[in-house]
């Protein structure tokens, strides 16, 4: 099959979806051809295009399309929305001439969704919509658009663009049952998870690099690590409240990251001793910072549970580490973790459940290497490349079902 691959995001970009993007084509590229239809870079890359109107080229085994799409840093968000427009416009003309059988469209930008149905529609071809934060839910939710006429006409295209595909991927039960809740019938909703690269039973592990280790432990007793995006969907205020808290006790929280509120969450704990701000670790240093803490916080604010579904969880039992899950019970990693063993939860609108979560795990240590064994048995589960091959036969029954279309018109 010739499939056409929608996201603004492609490498040299650094975004999480342009690396998941690149990820998804590699697998599903070495069955079907692919085709990306991608903007110039602008996330956090050091690679630059010229301005071309459109250029193409060859990474892997795909073809890709650069649209010449505004290229302003994410930072400015004024400007990040000309290139969202500017890739739009391109894209959707640029889309409409390439030959394929299948449209596939992921969440950069955030309304990629309803811009791949539209192309699909319109040259009559199957759509398939792989949804990584669900939007305008993600926007409303996170305050960063205000409830009006806009999200309303945003949601009800949306809503029309979902019924559309033919497959709708998503990241999660959770997201599953939002956007089953949304009319969609749920024979079309498809759970693929992120994963985690699994070592082999009997590998080795990586060594630790103490200088990382030391970074992220410093003098605490008991270290909270916070590791990923510091966006809209965090409970941040509670993490920061519990933190002080929780200070005399010798506990430390640390965030590795950046994002849209880090400049805010850094406010809120100033004057706190025992919260610290780092910011990412080059990518070989990863198995170091996982291992670093006595425990990893995930955190989904309440009203986002399926919008957002944090994927560093799987990397986080492929190290054997407990979590504590600041989210709501209806979230995957509050439902999985308590039922299988690796978590455990606290209201994100509660910082006195969080403290006395902490201090239980921390009065513990017996119970903290239990939870950190349930990780390291419930990772083979979520392995990367199980859940790659799901995109492949996803694809592969899809052309199963055009072929039969194909024999009955004949």
């Amino acid at each position: 099959m010739k499939l056409l691959l929608l996201n603004l995001y492609y490498p040299p970009d650094n975004s999480a979806t342009a690396k998941m993007a690149q990820t998804v084509v590699d697998t599903v590229s070495l069955r079907h051809q692919v085709t990306v239809l991608c903007g110039r870079p602008s996330y956090d890359t050091t690679e630059r295009r010229k301005w071309r109107l459109y250029q193409s080229e060859s990474m892997g085994l795909a073809r890709i399309i650069r649209v010449g799409s505004t290229a302003f840093p994410r930072f400015y968000m004024k400007k990040r929305l000309l290139n969202y427009l500017s890739y739009s416009a391109l894209a959707v003309l640029r889309g409409l001439l390439e030959p394929c059988d299948v449209v596939l469209a992921m969440t950069d930008p955030p309304f990629q969704g309803i811009l791949g149905a539209i192309v699909a529609m319109l040259k009559r071809k199957p759509y398939v919509y792989n949804i990584r934060d669900l939007y305008p839910d993600m926007a409303v939710g996170g305050s960063i658009v205000a409830p009006g006429w806009l999200t309303r006409l945003w949601e009800k295209l949306h809503r029309w663009a979902l019924r559309r595909a033919a497959k709708v991927i998503v990241l999660g039960e959770d997201m599953r049952a939002r956007i089953i809740g949304k009319g969609v019938e749920p024979s079309c909703v498809v759970v693929i998870r992120d994963g985690a690269k699994i070592l082999p039973p009997h590998a080795p592990s990586p060594s630790l690099e103490p200088e990382v280790v030391h970074a992220i432990r410093g003098e605490f007793s008991f270290v909270l690590l916070h590791a990923g995006n510091l966006g809209f969907y965090g409970a941040w205020n509670t993490l920061i409240t519990a933190a002080r808290k929780l200070a005399p006790e010798g506990v430390g929280l640390v965030f590795v990251g950046d994002g849209a509120k880090r400049a805010e969450i850094q406010t809120a704990a100033a004057g706190a001793e025992n919260i610290c701000f780092l910011d990412y670790f080059p990518y070989d240093k990863v198995h170091s910072v996982l291992a670093a803490p006595d425990v990893h916080l995930i955190t989904v604010k309440r009203g986002l549970e399926g919008v957002v579904v944090p994927s560093k969880m799987y990397g986080i039992l492929a190290a054997g580490k407990p979590i504590v899950a600041v989210a709501p019970k209806e979230t995957d990693v509050v439902s999985l973790g308590v039922q299988q063993g690796f978590a455990v939860s606290a209201d994100p609108d509660r910082p006195g459940d969080l403290v006395n979560v902490v201090r239980q795990l921390a009065a513990d240590r017996n119970r903290l290497k239990t939870m950190g064994d349930a990780a390291r048995a419930a990772a083979p589960a979520y392995d990367r490349v199980v859940e790659l091959q799901k995109f492949v036969k996803s694809f592969d029954n899809l052309s199963g079902n055009e072929r039969d279309r194909k024999a009955e018109r004949a």
